[in-house]
């Protein structure tokens, strides 16, 4: 069973690699040839798709698989989840900021580095010095650009969230219930502060 697991994991995290190690290709590319404005159009589907599959690392600590908490990893994969679907896909109109490209090679320089961590590890049962340093240091430069970048995308998105009351649910309906997408947005950009 362990050999299945380890097989199952390493699938898993090189597959992840590929994905991310696309998004920053497309992102570089798009950068390059035409600009910031070009970066979310270039990686849009890729970018979901790699970052929609970090839920099965949410599963993976819930069942067992991985020793990492799943305190740790929900409160991290939900973020970057709401980034990417709550702001990036849900209002066009920070698409082509320029946080997009810092966010996206941040996102993807990270990912390509702690995927292929866990793979090789995986694959061969540890993994090469330099990877490790790698893995465990890139995050001083990679956090910060990171963090600013999807709080800076969050906030620049208020003025649309709040133009367009998208996902808001107002009184009177049958629930007897209202939520306000800018305010849990708001409330998102505050849990920052201790994460």
């Amino acid at each position: 069973m362990a050999a299945v697991k380890r097989a199952y994991l390493a699938v898993y995290n090189w597959a992840v690699f590929f994905g991310w190690a696309q998004v920053l290709y497309f992102a570089v590319d798009a950068l390059l040839r035409s600009g910031d404005e070009a970066v979310y159009a270039a990686v849009e589907r890729p970018l979901q798709l790699a970052q929609t599959a970090a839920v099965l690392e949410i599963l993976h600590g819930l069942v067992g698989l991985v020793r990492s908490p799943v305190s740790a990893t929900l409160p991290q994969i939900g973020s970057r989840l709401f980034v990417t679907w709550g702001i990036l896909w849900s209002f066009p109109e920070v698409r082509t900021h320029i946080l997009v490209s810092s966010l996206v090679i941040s996102w993807s320089v990270t990912e390509i580095i702690r995927y292929s961590f866990f793979g090789t590890k995986e694959l061969f049962g540890t993994a090469p010095s330099s990877l490790l340093w790698l893995r465990y240091s890139s995050f001083l430069v990679m956090y910060p650009t990171d963090i600013s970048s999807e709080v800076g995308l969050i906030y620049i998105a208020l003025q649309f969230i709040k133009a367009s009351e998208k996902y808001c649910i107002r009184m009177p309906n049958k629930w007897n219930y209202s939520f306000d997408y800018f305010y849990a947005s708001i409330l998102v950009l505050l849990v920052y502060i201790p994460g």
